[in-house]
């Protein structure tokens, strides 16, 4: 597109029309009336079989749910939330938001810590799966109040908890006595109905506080750039707990009229695409490469090896002919329909998106944090550029603080999205915050288009002893882009020598490669194919941002529910006592 073309003024031509709403209430009746009798969920039932769930069931089910919560004296109180991906979490996720306050729990955490995130919100009940409330009820004792427990997977009442099936048919049996004081509630856009715990890569949690409004504008947002609407099918494989997966992935669906299926479970992928056959999925980098990887094996496979040229797409090196089978072939390995996939939570690769465009899907990135609800920036159905996040998003405003001479400078987000401030951590808020600006934390730069590039998180920059500031992140995606690189992780460490912060890596190396050039490789061989990629990624660097050293780690990063590698932590304290 021409450099000269007004990007918002163009945008603000193409936004797609849609409705808005000021609360998940004023959504979910909406959306009750609108698409009663159409598809909101498509699910299982035990023997595998499928069915569907319609819009009018699921707002009834939801209203159940919510008027049980009230019937129990939860009103106004918090409501915690752990679990799988499910029906139930939905259900119960939009009843609590309204009823309450809804705390969704990441359920791959320790119950230690899931407790402590108990006793800092005041939560009077938690819903969730049994596989986590069982663990969490013997750790009762070490909870702070009264709380009430209600199984997922229980159709009736137990002593410790409350069975899901026996606690929505109360609500169920109010509703066909015409009783709906769930209806009737109230709901100011501004308050906290939404308590986020977040803890980034720092594991410094913080509980997030949204409202209504931040997450429905967020909703409206999004869906005026990327089309959602009633004929959107769509997979959900992230966790929900996560704002990502939850508002884009879940709210924005449902909003939508859209429906929504749940993956059995990652090594379950390539089988639900081919059953729920969905035209959307939200993914993280890391999903986003092992796709592609899956991709280029089969297509290794099964085409001449000429055809591999590392200066040219395999698409683009096929006879003109063979482009469509090769095409129609991955859109079949994908379920048949997969048009579009939205990807966020850390760096990737540009190359990668281009190649996925090339066969025939849009990949779209973009950038978001919990504060923001989440989405700040992305890339859109009408204009895209793959080196960058994105454009600002409808009704959010970005700016960066104190630019350097290369224009790089922390993100600073206003906008409807942004978080009402930390919960009981006015200190922290106050920090956060600046002339009304939410400062994310991240590094980045503007293009004089209004293109928002990153470039790396205020807190792992290296500074060497001389000023300069080297980028972790930037080093990272270098080195993964070798094929004999798997992962990588790199810091900054003092060398009492050098009396200076030099660069190192930890490196997770890619076996399955190196083994294709050498059979049965040796530890030093290993080490031969690192120090050559280390060689080649410094030989495109200036001196200060070389990596110096490395090592070599055999087991795997510790990371977020996202994916992310946590760059502080384990991962570095681990490294260090080797």
């Amino acid at each position: 597109m021409n450099k000269n073309v007004d990007l918002k003024e163009y945008m603000e031509k193409h936004y797609f029309k849609r409705d808005d709403f000021s609360t998940l209430k004023e959504m979910l009746y909406f959306v009750g009336k609108e698409y009663a009798n159409k598809t909101a969920f498509v699910l299982k039932d035990k023997s595998g079989y499928p069915y569907n769930v319609s819009y009018f069931n699921f707002v009834r089910d939801v209203e159940a749910i919510g008027i049980s919560l009230i019937n129990n004296g939860f009103s106004n109180k918090k409501i915690a939330l752990i679990g799988k991906n499910s029906y139930k979490w939905a259900i119960t996720y939009l009843a609590a938001c309204i009823v309450g306050v809804v705390v969704p729990i990441d359920k791959e955490l320790h119950p230690d810590d899931v407790v402590n995130f108990l006793n800092t919100s005041e939560a009077s009940v938690i819903l969730g799966d049994d596989s986590n409330l069982s663990k969490i009820y013997e750790k009762k004792s070490n909870i702070n109040q009264k709380i009430t427990f209600i199984n997922f997977d229980l159709k009736t009442n137990t002593e410790a908890f409350f069975g899901f099936d026996s606690f929505r048919n109360s609500g169920l049996y109010n509703l066909e006595n015409d009783i709906n004081p769930f209806k009737r509630i109230e709901i100011n856009p501004d308050e906290m109905h939404f308590l986020l715990f977040t803890s980034g890569t720092t594991g410094n949690s913080k509980g997030v506080c949204l409202s209504h409004k931040n997450i429905c504008s967020n909703i409206f947002s999004v869906g005026s750039i990327v089309k959602v609407d009633t004929s959107t099918s769509i997979m959900s494989i992230l966790p929900i707990h996560h704002t990502y997966e939850c508002t884009l992935g879940f709210l924005l669906v449902i909003s939508s009229g859209g429906s929504i299926a749940f993956c059995e479970g990652l090594r379950y992928i390539s089988k639900n695409l081919e059953e729920f056959k969905p035209n959307i999925i939200l993914s993280v980098p890391l999903l986003l490469e092992k796709v592609h990887s899956k991709i280029m094996k089969s297509l290794k496979d099964a085409l001449p090896e000429k055809y591999f040229n590392k200066n040219k797409h395999i698409i683009d090196a096929v006879p003109f002919f063979m482009r469509p089978i090769i095409k129609k072939k991955i859109a079949k390995s994908l379920g048949g329909n997969l048009k579009k996939i939205i990807v966020g939570a850390s760096a990737i690769d540009p190359d990668l998106l281009t190649s996925f465009e090339k066969f025939g899907i849009l990949v779209l990135s973009g950038y978001g944090l919990t504060e923001c609800a989440p989405l700040v920036a992305g890339n859109n159905d009408f204009i895209h550029k793959f080196d960058s996040v994105g454009l600002p998003i409808p009704n959010v405003e970005f700016i960066i603080d104190n630019p350097d001479s290369e224009g790089v400078g922390e993100v600073l987000v206003k906008g409807p999205n942004v978080m009402l401030g930390y919960y009981n951590n006015e200190d922290a808020t106050k920090e956060t915050f600046k002339n009304g600006y939410f400062k994310t934390g991240d590094l980045g730069r503007i293009d004089e288009q209004g293109w928002l590039y990153l470039t790396g998180r205020c807190k792992s920059v290296i500074i060497t002893k001389n000023g300069k500031n080297v980028y972790p992140e930037e080093l990272e995606e270098m080195l993964n882009k070798n094929d004999a690189i798997s992962e990588s992780l790199v810091t900054g460490d003092f060398d009492s020598k050098a009396k200076d912060t030099v660069v190192r890596a930890q490196i997770i190396p890619n076996l399955d490669f190196i083994k294709q050039k050498i059979k049965t490789p040796t530890k030093e061989d290993i080490s031969n194919f690192i120090n050559s990629a280390i060689k080649a990624v410094n030989s495109k660097l200036p001196n200060f941002k070389h990596i110096k050293n490395f090592t070599i780690r055999e087991e795997e990063f510790e990371k977020t529910t996202t994916q992310k590698i946590k760059r502080f932590g384990n991962n570095v304290k681990n490294e260090k006592k080797k």
